[in-house]
């Protein structure tokens, strides 16, 4: 199992591929405890990028319903 592992990042690093074990994938799931609103974005980040992941869940986490106004409720759920 280890040695496919390290097969696969050879073969990535040697194509000039991204390792796709390198990539945290994220999903944001917005919802409106008020009105039922619901809304899901999905993005993912490479692990050197981390800062740009927070400064994208802070931005998220101020955002107000478009339907009745009231601030949104996030959860997030993480592919690691």
């Amino acid at each position: 199992m280890e040695t496919k592992n390290l097969q696969s990042e050879s073969e990535a690093i040697q194509n000039g591929l991204p390792n796709p074990s390198s990539f945290i994938k994220v999903r944001a799931i917005m919802e409106c405890p008020d009105c039922g609103y619901k809304k899901s974005f999905k993005n993912q980040f490479h692990r050197s990028n981390i800062e740009m992941m927070v400064v994208s869940l802070k931005v998220f986490d101020w955002i107000s319903c478009p339907t009745c106004g009231d601030m949104l409720q996030m959860s997030l759920e993480f592919q690691i």
